[in-house]
């Protein structure tokens, strides 16, 4: 459950179904509006549609003809009426979608017109329930203004309407007579039920557009979202690299825009921290050199001892071409790399003789005890490192911490081929130094056993040629 609420919480999902439901609501919104326009254009389209057919149609309808079928029920018998009917019903069988097809002229009445042909017009249909209309029959055209406009000129109804029929949607046309004057007008309509079946087709594909519309919005917003996140990534793994220490690191994540300058900014900081961190160092390093001198300076055989360290290991690093923050982190380190030796007591250090099993243990300790005194402002877990193992051995037997071959730092392994010979061509209270040849041939016993062997050879080549 927490586990659960940490990611409902997290910055990521916040992000995420934010630009996801900003992207449905657009896309949602959009998708209405232009749904709530294409309705309405497919409305209009109808409409021009039926004005068309409309006047195609009173194109078609000579106006003298209609003007002499007698307006009686017992004009359906007359030879004008069967040329106007047959032509009308032509017209129904062409568009399927038309329900109806009439004609009507005026009367006396305002709003009232009477029918003239109607299609439907049928003695059967009309025993067997249906409303049909014969010549002569009025009808109230005052409910539908469009109608009453038809014989000026086409027209169509701007909303469905409602009469016997039903629920429709007509459109009009004038019939003009050989003279030009309107004698008759043509309705074609069709019923809201076609009406409604295209909307509703038209309907399912605008949900059909939703859904996919939400389906891209949730791909392009977690596509857009991972985006931010990684490029947010970089700058969470920037300030943890900062946190540990690494204050070289940089940040790279592209683009002009806001993320860009925080990153860059961070950037600015993080080289800001690494000068100040570095001044830092040099301070810190300076005076445990100082305090390291201090104490090589009390035995006469130790004195200089880490300086010449530093020089050994610094040639080595160079000879192998390692990169230059690592000769420089080397050059620190050597000079470091005793000063575990300030913890251990004056007694053991400065004791003539041989030391017991109990004072060499102590003596031991000053790897382990060095990192502790340095663990605390040095934040370089390489420089840790070579304070730490400088005294481990090739082949494991060491100390503190007995590690073998390649599992020993590499610079901590440069630094005890340089420590070992600078101890060997060194004065001692318990020895005397050896000669430059002996030393060589001592690092060369030592070789897969005390020494890395790879580290060994570059340090013995490295002074045979200083030799030549």
């Amino acid at each position: 459950m927490k586990k659960k609420r940490k990611i409902l919480n997290s910055f990521k999902t916040k992000v995420t179904l934010l630009l996801i439901l900003a992207m449905i609501l657009s896309a949602g919104l959009c998708n209405f509006l232009i749904y709530k326009y294409a309705l309405e254009s497919q409305f209009n389209q109808l409409r021009e549609k039926l004005m068309i057919i409309a006047q195609t149609t009173a194109l078609s309808i000579d106006g003298d003809l209609i003007s002499q079928i007698p307006l009686e029920r017992e004009g359906v018998n007359s030879e004008p009426f069967k040329i106007i009917f047959k032509r009308l019903q032509e017209i129904k069988k062409v568009d399927p979608i038309l329900k109806y097809v009439y004609t009507m002229a005026k009367t006396d009445k305002p709003g009232i017109l009477q029918f003239i042909v109607d299609a439907d017009a049928d003695r059967h249909k009309e025993q067997s329930g249906e409303i049909v209309s014969f010549p002569g029959d009025k009808y109230d055209a005052s409910r539908f203004s469009e109608m009453m406009k038809a014989f000026d000129g086409p027209a169509a109804d701007k909303k469905l309407g409602t009469d016997e029929w039903g629920v429709l949607l007509s459109g009009y046309a004038p019939i003009y007579n050989s003279k030009g004057k309107a004698v008759a007008m043509i309705g074609v309509d069709i019923k809201a039920d076609d009406v409604f079946a295209l909307q509703k087709g038209f309907h399912e594909r605008e949900i059909v557009i939703l859904i996919l519309g939400i389906i891209f919005s949730l791909i392009v917003g977690t596509l857009f979202s991972d985006k931010i996140m990684r490029r947010m990534q970089k700058l969470v793994e920037g300030t943890n690299r900062i946190r540990a220490g690494d204050f070289k690191y940089q940040v790279r994540v592209g683009g002009r825009d806001e993320i860009s300058e925080l990153a860059h900014d961070f950037n600015i900081m993080a080289k800001s921290l690494y000068l100040s961190n570095k001044k830092m160092h040099k301070y810190f390093y300076r005076a445990m050199q100082a305090l390291i001198r201090v104490l090589e300076a009390k035995d006469a055989y130790t004195v200089g001892h880490s300086d010449r360290v530093a020089e050994y290991a610094e040639k080595i690093a160079l000879k192998m071409q390692l990169p230059e923050d690592e000769v420089d982190l080397i050059r620190d380190a050597s000079r470091l790399h005793d000063i575990g030796k300030l913890g251990i007591q004056k007694t053991v250090l400065d004791k003539k003789g041989k030391l017991t099993e109990e004072e060499w243990n102590i003596i031991k300790e000053h790897p382990v005890i060095g990192e502790d005194i340095l663990k605390p402002v040095v934040f370089d877990k390489q420089m840790l490192a070579v304070v730490r193992y400088h005294h481990e051995r090739y082949d494991g037997t060491g100390y503190p911490d007995q590690l073998k071959g390649a599992d020993i730092n590499r610079l901590a392994s440069i630094i005890s081929v340089a420590d070992s010979y600078d101890a060997m061509t060194s004065d001692r209270a318990y020895r005397k130094a050896l000669n430059k040849k002996e030393a060589l041939a001592e690092l060369d016993k030592g070789k897969r056993k005390q020494f890395d062997p790879m580290i060994a050879d570059v340090f013995i080549q490295l002074l045979q040629e200083e030799g030549s």
